[in-house]
């Protein structure tokens, strides 16, 4: 039995695809009003337990029988009226997680821990691999941070024998809610947006996630983080791939990082004072915007024998999922 968490999210949902095609029993955490959408072909074959990670009687009933657990829950925000859901979902019931795995270590085989490229430390370094420590900057984002302590409580419970392997993501690309986290990306360019940010971004597909999550499960390997990343691509790049993949007009305006400095704060108003509404940009996504780190891959390549998708796989592929997903009408060639 395998016991997931975050099974309704982009990772999970493609974890939770990967294991039944295995011949895996699942059991999995959802709330009352979880979308179920991405797993609606499998949920029948899924032990579903309601509730959340802060309940504890909750999570060891869920536990019991249980052999392997993924944990995939989080939330990704970026908005600062999120700060206290960022802390208490991804750090108090991370830890809450732990605390009941810990008092079933003899039965529970492997944890493996769905982290985030954030969660590792910059350090004044421009390449990022597993051994960068992470040091205290405002170049870390309240996302970070949470993540970050989540991974530590990982990391604590491996210290009292619990076998944990952890996965650190960059921004992940698939078919999922486009009206949530990358996903964004692909509606901005639907919807025509004539405007793309200065800078890079990094990625990874998420059928490699879910497919090096499992191999990482079911392997020998404990006490180890792999970093996820497919490759580096410029945004200007990135949205000319979408943007033909989808058969819509190119975003042909670069937009420089003043400009985000002066529109975030506009959001911010706008969200406070206008419309309650999260802002379209933040204080801290500008500021990612910003870092031009390289992210190295070559240990999980190395350990699995590992190859990731390409970017135009990546693209196309969710391009013509959202497409379907969406019901969306693409506009003929002329």
């Amino acid at each position: 039995m395998i016991f997931i968490t975050g099974i309704t999210g982009l990772v999970g949902s493609f974890i939770a695809h990967e294991l039944i095609q295995k011949g895996e029993t699942l059991r999995a955490l959802k709330r009352k009003e979880s979308d179920l959408s991405l797993v609606s072909d499998i949920q029948h074959l899924i032990d579903w337990i309601e509730g959340d990670l802060l309940d504890d009687e909750l999570l060891s009933k869920a536990l019991e029988g249980v052999e392997y657990v993924i944990h995939a829950a989080a939330i990704v925000s970026f908005d600062p009226n999120d700060i206290s859901r960022l802390f208490t979902t991804n750090v108090e019931g991370t830890a809450n997680l732990i605390n009941e795995c810990l008092r079933k270590k003899e039965s529970i085989k492997k944890f493996c821990h769905i982290s985030s490229i954030a969660a590792i430390g910059k350090d004044g370094q421009k390449v990022i691999s597993e051994d960068t420590k992470w040091k205290n900057s405002e170049d870390n984002s309240y996302y970070a941070k949470s993540k970050y302590l989540a991974e530590t409580e990982v990391w604590r419970g491996s210290e009292e024998g619990l076998n944990v392997v952890v996965v650190n993501p960059t921004i992940i690309l698939g078919v999922g809610d486009w009206t949530r986290s990358s996903a964004k990306l692909f509606q901005q360019v639907w919807n025509l947006s004539r405007y793309y940010p200065k800078g890079i971004l990094h990625y990874v597909d998420v059928r490699d996630v879910a497919q090096a999550s499992v191999k990482l499960l079911f392997s020998d390997i404990v006490e180890e983080r792999f970093i996820l990343n497919g490759g580096t691509s410029t945004y200007h790049d990135f949205y000319e791939k979408v943007a033909k993949a989808f058969g819509k007009q190119s975003p042909s305006v670069k937009v420089p990082h003043w400009i985000f400095s002066l529109i975030w704060r506009f959001e911010r108003i706008r969200s406070v004072f206008f419309t309650n509404h999260k802002p379209l940009v933040t204080k801290e996504t500008t500021r990612a915007l910003k870092r031009e780190y390289t992210y190295k891959s070559d240990k999980i390549k190395k350990t699995l024998n590992y190859q990731f998708y390409t970017l135009q796989e990546s693209i196309e592929w969710t391009c013509k999922g959202l497409v379907e997903r969406y019901n969306l009408q693409k506009v003929p060639k002329k």
